[in-house]
């Protein structure tokens, strides 16, 4: 029975209103290779976070148009993807054998679709613990999604570590496609010491990807630059060759604070499941003084002054070899509780590298948890286009006159950088107040819902 290949091309999608190109990090599928739809058939780079490309039907992997590490504009085609068709035949005996086979082969597809998994999929299951058999699943022909998987664990299915439904071959097939991971298929072991870094409190340390290091002579070595680098040393040369910086710093007494955590932590984590962290707190806080000083949440456009009426701030957050800043949509409506949520959520997409473009986008004021390595006192650059950015530094105990007598207080210094093309020392003055105020304020009758 004569058959027909048609050669269907893939180009690179928008995966945001402001991208205009992303660069091929990683090609998940090789010429040659089966490919299933809405199966990652490559990773890409983009100036915001990595991202991967599904297929857009079953077929085959055809010729590769873009290679690794080239950067493809919005709308070029990067691969082809090989699809057959049968002809015609007159015969009806053909044409019912054909049907059954078709019958049959809907069937086996089915079950196939069923048993297959993607590499989301396998390490999402493989880090909690879930029998893939137990979870329903919505894709084609039943196949189960990473978003089944999510639902499941959402809404607190039971987990078996020891029966995980990840068979040999699907790791087997896990490892050709993804980065090994070897502990996501080993029980998670207790990290002795906490991790610092700038952010978020993460219980084991972000994922780092692997730096390329070309050899130079005995005296020094080279290391690329990762397109993800590019674009941090673009965007900050653009933050302070455009931006006039501004600085100032306010010390805060934060052991009513220190002593309200230290209430609530374990019976917290015990209930939502998170870690309550000074974060969430600094937040709030934050976000109160925005309320009262709304043109701290605002961007320069030249001839005017945008002030933003949500209020989504950005978390910086370092790893080894860069700093993404994702986004807490809205936060001036969550209470304490809820910002820890919602801190906890993106730590959790940081160490899976899952962070989407979504949780990159819309941030209108940045702050960052230097204090969290030790640092005291930071001059930190502004998050471009926004109008400011606040670190809060280390928590040291430190004698302080109170009524004039020398007390042993718990303080913390707050650094603020500005953009004085739109704020002045008079406002930021009474912003950092404000968040002063509401950062001394918090008590042991403090509600964190």
């Amino acid at each position: 029975m004569p058959s027909n290949k048609i050669l269907t091309d893939v180009t690179m999608p928008q995966l945001a209103e402001s991208l205009v190109s992303a660069t091929i990090g990683k090609w998940l599928k090789k010429p040659g290779d089966p490919v299933e739809q809405y199966e990652p058939i490559c990773e890409v780079i983009t100036d915001k976070v990595n991202a991967e490309i599904p297929s857009t039907l079953d077929g085959v992997m055809g010729e590769l148009l873009a290679e690794e590490g080239q950067e493809i504009q919005v709308g070029t085609v990067i691969c082809r993807i090989e699809t057959a068709t049968t002809g015609v035949e007159s015969s009806s005996n053909a044409n019912s054998a054909e049907a059954k086979n078709s019958a049959h082969s809907a069937e086996t597809t089915e079950d196939n679709q069923r048993s297959r998994y993607s590499p989301a999929v396998l390490t999402l299951a493989a880090q909690h613990g879930l029998n893939l058999q137990d979870i329903p699943g919505s894709g084609l022909g039943g196949r189960i999604t990473r978003k089944d998987v999510q639902a499941y664990i959402d809404g607190g299915g039971v987990t078996s570590t020891n029966a995980s439904g990840i068979t040999p071959s699907s790791a087997q097939q896990l490892n050709q496609q993804v980065t090994p991971q070897p502990a996501a298929f080993e029980p998670k072991k207790v990290v002795e010491e906490p991790v610092r870094h700038s952010g978020l409190h993460l219980t084991e340390p972000p994922r780092i990807p692997t730096i390329e290091i070309e050899e130079g002579n005995h005296n020094e070595h080279f290391i690329d630059v990762t397109p993800i680098r590019n674009t941090i040393a673009t965007r900050m040369r653009q933050s302070v060759s455009e931006i006039p910086h501004g600085w100032m710093m306010i010390e805060v007494d934060v052991t009513n604070l220190v002593q309200l955590r230290n209430k609530l932590k374990h019976d917290f984590m015990k209930k939502e499941g998170v870690n309550l962290t000074y974060l969430a707190f600094l937040m709030k806080a934050v976000v109160g003084a925005i309320k009262d000083y709304p043109i701290m949440n605002s961007v320069w456009a030249v001839d005017k002054i945008i002030v933003k009426r949500d209020i989504n701030i950005s978390l910086a957050v370092g790893t080894e070899d860069s700093v993404m800043t994702p986004v807490i949509k809205k936060a001036d409506q969550k209470n304490i509780a809820g910002l820890a949520r919602e801190i906890e959520d993106l730590a959790s997409k940081v160490r899976a590298g899952k962070l989407k473009l979504d949780d990159m986008q819309g941030g209108t004021f940045t702050v960052n948890n230097t204090g969290s390595f030790g640092s005291i006192l930071t001059q930190p650059i502004i998050n471009y286009p926004q109008a400011a950015i606040l670190t809060f530094e280390s928590i040291v105990k430190r004698p302080v006159v109170i009524n004039d007598m020398i007390g042993v207080r718990s303080m913390a210094n707050m650094c603020l950088s500005l953009d004085h093309r739109i704020l002045d020392g008079v406002i930021c003055g009474r912003f950092m107040q404000r968040v002063k105020d509401n950062m001394e304020s918090y008590s042991l009758d403090t509600q964190v819902y």
